[in-house]
């Protein structure tokens, strides 16, 4: 039986927080589903599609070089839902700090009591990303600064590409 694992977020953008987090879980399972939530209330910089795009240029060849499956979707709704459409066992989560640590137990109870077949798993940040945060590098990116220090070499392109003036 294969172990199947959920990662939801944003991802707008994929950070190498991110990149982190994914390589850490794909020695958690076989098949990673990096799941990219779609929230009508928010205004996001890249469409769920080229999300979808920089995840698999970004993280496709190391994962399959760990024998781990990536997959890309998109879903709106609660994350249990998409987990079980899915047939994930695992949700994933990151680390950064304390302060996520106490909003990712929240959710995990929630999500444990919704959907009990699915288990929680935090995986600590690497030291070198727990600073990075998708909203600080857009707003890095806004304003013109060098973002190649937080993101793979694709996003970086991309955000170039978007925000020139």
């Amino acid at each position: 039986m294969s172990r199947v694992a959920l990662y939801t977020g944003s991802f707008d953008p994929l950070t190498l927080g991110h990149v982190d987090v994914i390589l850490s879980a794909a020695a958690l399972c076989d098949r990673l589903i990096v799941a990219i939530g779609r929230h009508a209330s928010k205004t996001a910089l890249f469409s769920p599609d080229e999300r979808a795009a920089l995840i698999k240029a970004s993280c496709g060849a190391m994962l399959a070089q760990r024998q781990c499956q990536l997959e890309v979707i998109s879903f709106d709704g609660l994350a249990v839902e998409a987990a079980r459409a899915q047939g994930a066992s695992l949700f994933v989560r990151g680390l950064r700090n304390g302060s996520d640590l106490d909003y990712e137990m929240q959710m995990a109870g929630m999500n444990r009591t919704m959907a009990p077949e699915v288990q929680t798993i935090f995986v600590a940040a690497s030291p070198g990303f727990s600073h990075i945060t998708a909203t600080l590098v857009r707003q890095i990116a806004q304003m013109g600064g060098d973002v190649t220090p937080f993101v793979p070499p694709e996003v970086a392109a991309a955000l170039r590409r978007r925000l020139q003036p």
